[in-house]
């Protein structure tokens, strides 16, 4: 099942770039100072890909690229908008995109993500799991080609691809207007609700552990073992569909700038929410292993939006 979703995601990746860049279905004719900063940004996407790989198999540590999620996109979209002369639009998903990235650094931060020894830091549990699914990937050559291949090229591309909506909308033509203000409200709402979900999953956790270290009864959310309050109460995973959202949005840009409901950077959301929906299965799956009440949850609460069944405990 594991290898299957890996394999789905990575022909997906190359399926839809193929699609978007070696056919006629969209339009990706770039100015001259476009193609050179997408060339420029590209050179730095293989670059920062080689650095995670390289890092995580000499640290034995394979969430290099966590920490660089939420950088990375900083520097893409203020490198496109430099390009472009501080364009409004730009400027204005730029700040939106710096906004959401310093709020998912201090978050990855303080549950352990980042370390003075740089090849550091908290790792990713699923890969754990990700292994004892998938044992052939226990041998150290077919390891390695899973974290280039998949940990590194596929997350880092990914990355990029959904941060290119801010050279689709270099390309537009129509200035800025109210329906980018709209679209810039509900990202930044997002953000909030995201940063909502983050925050009642590390109180969450932070007492669910401080109890059981202090060998206290548990009761309640503590004694299932996950949160079902809160945002929680209304999607299996709240900061999840926020983060689609947010991206979304992001790309809503480019449909404002060039007036086409499609273009061909409406790729990189639709990878983002395909990854999402995979991670979220393979998250659930262990979940339910580990909680004999998740299953309950997922039959009464949506995984990302929808309507929960009330009380339903």
């Amino acid at each position: 099942m594991v290898a299957k979703q890996a394999l789905f995601l990575f022909v997906t990746l190359g399926g839809l770039v193929y699609l978007t860049f070696a056919t006629n279905i969209f339009n990706t004719t770039f100015s001259e100072e476009q193609m050179n900063a997408l060339v420029a940004m590209t050179k730095l996407y293989i670059g920062s890909s080689m650095y995670c790989f390289i890092v995580s198999e000499l640290a034995k540590n394979y969430s290099q690229v966590d920490k660089f999620w939420s950088l990375i996109p900083i520097a893409y979209v203020w490198y496109f908008a430099s390009a472009a002369d501080y364009n409004d639009r730009m400027v204005l998903m730029a700040v939106l995109a710096t906004i959401w990235g310093i709020r998912l650094t201090l978050n990855f931060a303080r549950r352990g993500g980042f370390s003075i020894y740089f090849w550091r830091g908290d790792e990713d549990y699923r890969w754990i799991e990700v292994k004892k699914a998938m044992p052939f990937l226990s041998n150290r050559f077919t390891w390695g080609l899973f974290n280039l291949f998949f940990i590194c090229l596929y997350q880092m591309g990914l990355i990029f691809l959904f941060s290119l909506p801010i050279l689709a909308a270099w390309q537009g033509t129509e200035p800025l207007f109210w329906a980018d203000y709209l679209v810039g409200g509900l990202m930044l709402l997002f953000i909030i609700l995201e940063t909502i979900s983050d925050q009642q999953q590390y109180e969450f956790q932070t007492e669910k552990y401080r109890k059981i270290n202090n060998g206290e009864a548990l009761d309640g959310d503590y004694k299932r073992g996950f949160r079902t309050t809160g945002l929680w109460s209304l999607s299996r995973h709240p900061n999840f569909a926020c983060e689609q959202l947010i991206w979304i949005m992001f790309y809503l840009f480019s449909v404002n700038a060039t007036g086409a409901y499609l273009n061909w950077s409406v790729v990189g959301p639709v990878l983002l929410v395909v990854l999402f929906f995979n991670s979220a299965v393979f998250s659930e799956g262990i979940s339910s292993r580990k909680y004999s009440e998740y299953k309950k949850y997922q039959d009464n609460v949506p995984m990302f939006l929808g309507f929960p069944r009330s009380n339903w405990k």
